[in-house]
């Protein structure tokens, strides 16, 4: 029995892995001009779609929205209803219904061409009443439900997400969606807190340590010990970062014989430090620390890269949760 079991689940998992790779062989010119007309939107992104398609829809929208492309979903039989009015001139429609002829999206039809909206249509029927109105149809349909019945929709949902997925990933790809875009548009939750900036997390102001090279290496110690980020930086006149100081650093001078009481920053600082952008991801700062083996970076504004604006420590880094 459990034998049999694996089997049928293992069948209906190659019918919809069977149904998306279909796909494939549907793309055409009509897909590219989905996207044009998506790209060409003044306004929102409209998705509708009842009952089971319903449910696609609303993701697909969802995917959209967190993408960079402002999209809603439409409940059609609410649209009917008075809910049309949350759509506008400028909006652009993408209306699944695997038969093309589901009543509650059929009916919107003549709303939307009154309206000027192009339509773009996901469903199994090109030749439907909703294939026919629609400004490009896309050719989502199933040679078979992983349903035994061949009634519960399965394998064509399946084809429908998929489908969405790929026009919002083409889309967002087109528009120069960035990791940053992404993380402004997603600040919640552990996906939020890998997406953080740096400069959500950086130390500024009295917070950064800083000496000059002419500073005594005691008085250098003694901004390392207070700021209690193992770390100092050293700038010249002009305020920019021109070494660092770690507790590392300390040890190997003593260890070599250096007077620590008569000698100064400069004598001892690494050249070149490490530093990193206000602006990349958190994460980005994490993936340097390991590379170079470091628990501070320098933060600099991209404008001015040489003058540091703060520093981030990699405890900050963990007590965010980014990883």
């Amino acid at each position: 029995m459990k034998n049999d079991r694996i089997e049928r689940a293992g069948r209906v998992l190659a019918v919809e892995a069977a149904a998306i790779e279909g796909l494939r062989g549907k793309l055409d010119e009509r897909f590219g001009r989905a996207v044009d007309l998506l790209m060409a939107a003044r306004g929102k992104v409209i998705v509708s779609g009842m009952g089971k398609s319903g449910l696609i829809a609303r993701k697909i929208a969802a995917t959209l929205a967190s993408t960079g492309t402002p999209a809603f979903f439409l409940h059609p039989a609410e649209g009917i209803h008075g809910d049309i009015g949350m759509v506008r001139r400028g909006d652009v429609v993408i209306a699944l219904s695997n038969s093309g002829e589901t009543e509650e999206i059929v009916r919107l039809m003549p709303v939307f061409q009154r309206m000027g909206l192009p339509v773009i249509a996901f469903t199994g029927d090109a030749g439907s009443t909703l294939g026919r109105y629609a400004d490009v149809t896309l050719d989502v349909g199933v040679r078979e439900e992983a349903c035994p019945l061949g009634l519960a929709p399965t394998a064509s949902t399946t084809a429908a997400l998929a489908m969405g997925d790929a026009l919002a990933v083409v889309l967002f790809e087109e528009k120069g969606f960035s990791e940053e875009d992404f993380a402004r548009l997603h600040p919640g939750g552990a996906l939020g807190r890998r997406l953080q900036t740096i400069s959500d997390l950086m130390h500024t102001g009295d917070e950064i340590p800083l000496v000059s090279p002419d500073t005594p290496l005691k008085d250098a110690l003694f901004t390392i010990s207070a700021k209690r980020l193992g770390v100092t930086g050293i700038v010249d006149g002009d305020g920019r970062l021109v070494g660092i100081i770690t507790d590392g650093d300390v040890r190997r001078a003593t260890s070599a014989g250096v007077d620590l009481f008569n000698t100064t920053a400069g004598s001892v600082m690494t050249l070149s430090p490490k530093g990193i952008a206000s602006t990349e991801l958190a994460a980005a700062a994490l993936r340097r620390m390991e590379e170079f083996s470091i628990t501070s970076l320098f933060v600099f504004d991209p404008r001015d890269p040489g003058r540091p604006v703060g520093i981030v420590h990699v405890h900050d880094l963990l007590k965010a949760g980014v990883g």
